[in-house]
């Protein structure tokens, strides 16, 4: 039997499928989707079986055996290895790439060395000894922590054949054990033998009086608790040949010690009805389908997605529910937990390695039969899938800006063509191309125009913060923003206040010679943050301690410019004092679960004001939010990015929609420097469709998307002249190569041309049909392969880019 494997090496020379001998032993294990152990070369790799089979086009005595068996059961679907190879074409990158990004980080390899002694330890330099003189193996990690000095010595033994060195593949899954205890007596003979013990060991009866009210194993650590015995006495128990204690296997629970309250449907308005029908329809069909649910903040989306779930539960279907990662609130998770239980695995970045791996596995394993979860929750390991459902489906986090470079909505359509199954994507302000598509009838139109309840949308104010400046508001609140905010800390209501941008301040500069604090590896300037009194770069990381004097000029006059979340709340606690502020952005939720504990609070009335970036304008939903501010609605404006008017228009609507969810009115009020650009005005009523005309009109003037596909070849170096270069010959061949109606803007070096050290060009090619295009691409990546790998050279291609920067 051979093996036909992908190995896990992520180099172009090596992206094809090698043959392997399957050991007799092994024959009825190896299936297509597991993971196997096989030489490579002179070391060990992990590799993925895509198929067995009987013959092979090479001979057979040459091909190595496969060593050893990762996996038990199949990590990959037999589906999943066919959208691995489709993924590879389509995103233009290594198979392997496609299929490790299919799995769990705890089931990605790393690699050991192992050094080995060949003869005995006398032969072996002296400082070497020590190290082999228990076992003949020995880890080059154990080595290398002793001192680095030593490595010499050891690449020095090996050349002379005394020593070998070999790699071995490790993986970092982990299943969690409990300690149990479980009795081995009936419940006549415990009680006997408690009664007994009570007088010289009356902890041992306390624990024995406790399991003849148990059935089964109990983990140790409830009996601990519950009697409040020590470990030592139920020990005790166990070697007195009255209970045994074993090791068992148990899945760590992300949400271990809390209960959901079981919810059952509600009832629907007219429009739920209708859009809820449609995806029924389809789903007892048995055909594929994509609906756009156009449907405003509050009309009942998340309604419709589970009653369309759990139709397609009844059919013995499963299903995958999309959310953006920065919407994934456990409000979001918990209304799902509410409806379908236990029955419900959640993937996001939140979890823990171990967690994740356990939800995932609980997938794979048919003990669930919902997953809920950001972006690569797509590649949920199920069989026999029902339904696909992306919420906001707008979100650019969607689309993976590493290798490979997928869109979650393309997966999830090839998916549920493969299943026959429909797939919803939902969103109050879709993005041009899924709205252009319905409108072709390429998805299917399914439109929510109304409240639920028939609650009314909250009424929008704009504005214009030039006028502030001019009637001496040098604040950042606007005078109607402040009023209404001291009336609804009088009314006991609560408010959202939304600023794009985290840290205190955006930039520091000297007004005497106007020098700018800029980060020395990348060209942008440095982020102040007060709680650190430091000056950081959100691109590389690096952070300098804030300069109280020009470094250029040593004027004290070093002022902070633009505002962040910091300082906000800064000013917050000056001007409105009572005010009870709860902060959410990167720095305030980077500890595991806070990001829950701060919504808690503020549901639980903890807070009056909850202030924060993108985290907050999406899936919220209070009952006493009546007030939504947005403190500068232009900051994403301005971005040299052909969708930033898109950008504003959807995140303002979306923030919009946290205000006045139920009895009580809501209040939007938008602070903007440029109050008369189209997409901060068509906020006001909420109008996408109005929107979605004008903004097409911009974008056929320009040729971008949707009325042209794009590509970008983004080429980098520390070598400017290198970059430069390169990235000329292939704007050339690009020319050349393509066809006439096809254009191809630059080189021309990124809207931000350094960083981490690295210049940056690219070039664009905008498109209709281009049948060249794919055999193009792979053509420049095989011509700058080598040079790539023996420089610093770098090319990275995007098919769909979302991130131009």
């Amino acid at each position: 039997m051979i093996a036909s494997v992908i190995v896990d090496v992520a180099s172009k020379q090596i992206n094809r499928v090698f043959e392997y001998l399957v050991p007799e032993h092994f024959v009825d294990t190896v299936k297509p989707g597991m993971r196997i152990i096989v030489p490579f070369g002179p070391r060990k790799v992990q590799g993925f079986v895509l198929a067995a089979k009987q013959h092979s086009d090479y001979d057979t005595e040459k091909l190595k055996p496969l060593e050893d068996i990762v996996d038990v059961k199949p990590a990959l679907t037999g589906e999943l290895l066919n959208l691995a190879a489709w993924l590879t074409d389509e995103t233009l990158c290594l198979q392997i790439t496609a299929l490790k990004s299919m799995l769990p980080a705890a089931m990605r390899a790393s690699y050991d060395k192992r050094v080995t002694l060949r003869s005995s330890a006398q032969e072996l330099d002296r400082a070497l000894q020590p190290f082999f003189m228990k076992e003949p193996a020995v880890m080059w990690e154990e080595i290398k922590k002793k001192e680095h000095a030593l490595l010499p010595l050891v690449q020095k033994e090996v050349k002379r054949g005394v020593l070998d060195i070999e790699s071995v593949v490790k993986s970092r899954e982990t299943k969690k054990k409990v300690t149990v205890i479980e009795a081995l007596l009936g419940r006549e003979e415990l009680l006997g033998k408690a009664e007994s013990a009570m007088s010289r060991a009356p902890k041992q009866a306390l624990v024995l009086r406790y399991l003849t009210d148990q059935t089964g194993p109990v983990p140790l650590a409830r009996i601990t608790g519950d009697t409040g015995v020590s470990r030592e006495s139920v020990k005790a128990v166990v070697r007195n040949g009255w209970a045994e204690e074993r090791k068992v296997e148990e899945y760590r629970d992300p949400y271990e010690g809390r209960s959901f309250r079981k919810t059952e449907p509600l009832s629907l308005m007219g429009q739920q009805k209708k859009s809820l029908a449609a995806i029924t329809e389809t789903l007892d069909e048995g055909k594929h389908r994509t609906f756009l649910l156009h449907g405003i903040t509050g009309s009942g989306k998340t309604e419709v997605y589970l009653q369309a779930i759990d139709h397609a539960l009844k059919q013995g279907k499963e299903a995958i529910v999309l959310v953006p990662e920065i919407s994934l609130t456990p409000q979001m998770v918990h209304r799902f937990k509410e409806r379908f239980g236990s029955n419900v695995a959640v993937l996001h970045s939140a979890l823990s390695k171990g967690e994740k791996y356990d939800e995932w596995r609980k997938i794979r394993d048919g003990e669930v039969t919902v997953a809920v979860g950001a972006r690569s929750a797509i590649f949920a390991p199920f069989e026999n899938l029902g339904m696909i459902i992306i919420d906001e489906e707008h979100e650019t986090s969607y689309k993976q800006e590493e290798e490979p470079r997928y869109h979650a909505r393309d997966v999830a359509v090839k998916r549920g063509n493969t299943y026959k199954c429909p797939v919803v994507l939902g969103s109050a302000t879709p993005s041009l191309e899924s709205f252009a598509r319905a409108k072709k009838g390429v998805y299917s139109l399914l439109e929510m125009d109304r409240r639920v309840n028939d609650v009314k949308l909250p009424g929008v104010e704009i504005v214009d913060m030039r006028e502030e400046l001019r009637s001496g508001n040098r604040s950042m609140f606007s005078g109607k923003l402040l009023d209404a905010m001291r009336e609804r800390l009088g009314k006991k209501e609560q408010m959202v206040l939304f600023l794009n941008r985290r840290g205190y301040s955006t930039f520091i500069m000297c007004r005497d010679c106007g020098y700018v604090a800029e980060c020395p590896h990348c060209d942008i300037s440095l982020t102040y943050h007060r709680s650190t009194q430091t000056c950081q770069c959100h691109y590389c990381g690096y952070q300098i301690t804030r300069p109280n004097r020009c470094p250029e000029c040593e004027s004290d006059h070093i002022r902070f410019f633009g505002s962040g979340t910091q300082r906000v709340e800064e000013e917050l606690k000056k001007t409105l004092p009572e005010a009870r502020v709860i902060r959410m952005d990167v720095d305030t939720t980077r500890k595991k679960g806070s990001h829950e504990k701060l919504l808690d609070a503020f549901g639980k009335g903890e807070g009056d004001i909850l202030l924060g970036t993108q985290m907050i304008a999406k899936g919220l939903d209070f009952p006493n939010i009546t007030l939504v501010g947005v403190l500068t609605a232009d900051t994403m404006l301005h971005v040299p990015d052909f969708r930033s008017s898109e950008k504003t228009f959807q995140l303002l609507t979306q923030v919009s929609g946290r205000a006045g969810r139920h009895e009580k009115p809501g209040e939007v009020i938008v602070q903007s420097y440029t109050p008369e650009h189209f997409s901060i005005q068509l906020v006001k009523n909420h109008d996408y469709l109005s929107f979605f005309s004008r903004e097409m009109l911009e974008r056929k003037q320009s040729d971008y998307p949707p009325y042209y596909f794009l590509a970008i070849v983004n080429v980098s170096s520390e070598d400017l002249n290198r970059v430069i270069t390169v990235s000329s010959k292939i704007g050339e061949f690009l020319r050349r190569s393509l066809g006439e109606n096809t254009v191809v803007h630059g080189p021309a070096a990124s809207a931000v041309p350094r960083i981490k050290d690295r210049y940056r060009y690219q070039c664009m090619v905008k498109y209709k049909i281009e049948p060249k295009l794919t055999g193009t691409l792979k053509e420049i990546l095989k011509t700058y392969q080598t040079e790539m790998t023996r420089t610093d050279l770098a090319i990275t291609i995007d098919t769909n880019p979302y991130m131009l920067m």
